[in-house]
């Protein structure tokens, strides 16, 4: 149909003519109401963004020579992250003499790992960045 044509008659239905797909030869062009168009591309976005869920990455900072309790304390604030649907990151820090001493540290992380295991999986395994022996967890 000829341009002048087309849109003529979309402005006799009170329509607007909206090009389809201008790469194709010859364009394909639509009679439709845009503005109504748009609203409804915008409602459908707003509903994914609804149902979008962002992953967080929680932080729970360890010693190597930490505290029965202590542990168990962190241990179960990781398992509440986890269950939400959260990464959770765990590091440990050493200082001074516990850097002699890094497998300490290598045993409480791989105790985490072992108490975790029913409700996440590692990510990424324990790795030493300077000071800090660093992994992460995920949710099964």
């Amino acid at each position: 149909m000829n341009p002048q044509d087309a849109l003529k008659q979309a402005r006799e239905g009170g329509f607007d003519l909206v090009e389809v797909s201008p790469l194709s030869r010859p364009p394909v062009c639509r009679i439709m109401d845009f503005s109504k168009y748009k609203y409804e591309q915008e409602k459908k976005e707003r509903e994914a963004r609804k149902r979008q869920h962002f992953v967080k990455i929680k932080e729970v900072r360890y010693k190597p020579n930490i505290d029965e309790h202590d542990y168990q304390t962190k241990l179960q604030h990781m398992r509440e992250f986890i269950k939400k649907g959260n990464k959770v990151k765990a590091s440990m820090r050493f200082r001074g003499r516990e850097l002699a001493h890094t497998e300490k540290g290598r045993e409480v992380m791989q105790r985490i790992i072992n108490d975790l295991v029913d409700v996440g999986e590692v990510e990424k395994s324990p790795t030493r960045e300077g000071r800090f022996l660093n992994m992460v967890l995920m949710p099964k």
